[in-house]
């Protein structure tokens, strides 16, 4: 258990991490506010373009425009300066719908298939999961499976020493089939251990791409059951709206069934999370907020709302 201080620490780094979108967002957000003597039709407009601006989304900022008219309406709203708190309570509501942490079972394989562009932090995010799933006292088996890049496996190399897990790797330019096939072996003879598979991001173009991943998942699926256990996105939030036109692509053409948003403390735009909540509906898994080893983090729904809404301290 992690004692007082540990945690706040954590929820400090966090608040940093998100210092950009918070200021994007609140200053803005408390500007309109603080400078409106009512509720009104006016008020109500620039509140949208400011939402619209932190990148939460035209759905989101709609709908919550809507819900603070009825709640004017009904006279539960009376000054400006409760609208903050309406806002704070409505991005929590659709966050808590999202929040989804990754259940690993105490034992027998699970395989998590990581996918995502290039550049977004997806090497990086698998050598952190190593590592935190190190830390629970998980054994842990990293495979090499993009070989199109030979920056990526000597990456992986790297981050599978510090994480202190085991790396399946072949010669560059092996294929990647060939590769998941080989940790698929692995694994039959594993009583409990974690497999993170790394993916290619980028082939000549999208349909090899995809083509590319679906026969790994086919090839996983064969070899162990149930396999892929978990498909892990990874998207870097400082790309905005392109991380929403990635999540579409993704779920429609493989499916799915976890996000990791990277690079949080990079951005203004950190509202996306709220975007992808609501638009996309994919489980939040992890979302990092820098460098460090213990930066990738668990997505926590009311944590995220505090650290962005908290502005003492």
């Amino acid at each position: 258990m992690e004692d007082t201080n540990g945690k706040r620490g954590l929820f400090d780094r966090l608040k940093k991490g998100l210092s950009k979108t918070r200021k994007l967002l609140l200053t803005d957000v408390d500007d309109i506010i603080l400078g409106s003597k009512q509720i009104d039709q006016a008020l109500f407009d620039e509140l949208e373009e400011a939402l619209v601006v932190a990148d939460v989304g035209p759905v989101f900022a709609g709908e919550l425009i809507e819900s603070l008219r009825e709640k004017v309406q009904r006279k539960e709203l009376s000054a400006p300066g409760i609208l903050r708190n309406a806002l704070r309570e409505t991005m929590q509501e659709i966050l808590l719908k999202n929040e989804s942490p990754l259940q690993i079972p105490s034992d027998g394989v699970y395989t998590i298939m990581v996918v995502g562009v290039n550049g977004s932090g997806k090497t990086t995010t698998i050598g952190k999961l190593a590592h935190n799933f190190k830390k629970e006292k998980h054994s842990v088996a990293v495979v090499a499976a993009d070989t199109f890049r030979a920056a990526a496996v000597e990456q992986l190399e790297l981050w599978s020493r510090r994480a202190g897990a085991r790396l399946i790797k072949q010669a560059p330019n092996a294929d990647p089939t060939a590769v998941v096939f080989d940790a698929m072996q692995s694994a039959k003879t594993r009583k409990s251990e974690i497999f993170i598979i790394d993916t290619a991001g980028r082939l000549h173009t999208k349909t090899n791409l995809m083509e590319e991943l679906k026969k790994m998942k086919r090839i996983m699926g064969r070899e162990i059951p149930g396999a892929p256990h978990e498909i892990l996105l990874v998207l870097d939030a400082t790309t905005g709206q392109n991380a929403i036109a990635q999540a579409r692509m993704f779920k429609d053409e493989i499916g799915v069934t976890g996000l990791a948003l990277t690079k949080l403390d990079g951005t203004a735009k950190g509202g996306v999370v709220v975007r992808i909540a609501k638009e996309l509906g994919i489980p939040l898994r992890f979302i990092g907020i820098g460098e460090q080893m213990d930066d990738l983090r668990p997505f926590r729904a009311r944590e995220f709302v505090d650290a962005l809404f908290e502005t003492n301290g």
